[in-house]
């Protein structure tokens, strides 16, 4: 059961947290900054940024970042909402920023545990998006696909 009360403000709130982690990524190669934010069901916000490496395919997106902060603070499960965002920086009118494809089955495996569909909320110059996880990445492979309950 979600705990979000108010979704307008929520968003807001973690739109800004992901705007602010977007400010603090190690992007010199591509210069495209992302942040995210990530509500847990006890009203934590985890932040990441995008960790990019000389070594193109060692690069770490934010999402994946913020997960694995969760992950390894030995949390399982919560996730409530998500708020991605993402650019070059100081760069007026780009594109709506999604999860990429890797992003989205990291998110729905911290989802799974929880048995969540969290609500994400992609930034962008029109206003951005807001749909559920389930709606990003239909017919998502997780623990229960591998016979596992993770209840």
């Amino acid at each position: 059961m979600s705990q979000i009360t108010n979704l307008a403000a929520t968003r807001e709130q973690l739109l800004i947290a992901a705007r602010a982690a977007a400010q603090i990524a190690y992007a010199p190669y591509s210069g495209f900054h992302v942040g995210a934010a990530l509500l847990l069901s006890d009203g934590r916000i985890v932040t990441g940024a995008n960790v990019e490496n000389a070594s193109y395919g060692l690069a770490l997106c934010a999402e994946t970042v913020a997960v694995a902060k969760i992950l390894s603070e030995g949390r399982r499960g919560g996730l409530e909402a998500v708020a991605v965002t993402g650019g070059a920086p100081g760069a007026p009118g780009q594109a709506t920023v999604t999860p990429c494809g890797r992003c989205r089955q990291v998110l729905n495996e911290l989802a799974a545990l929880g048995k969540t569909d969290p609500i994400i909320w992609c930034d962008g110059p029109d206003g951005g998006l807001e749909l559920r996880l389930s709606e990003l990445l239909p017919h998502a492979f997780g623990p229960s696909d591998l016979g596992l309950d993770q209840a």
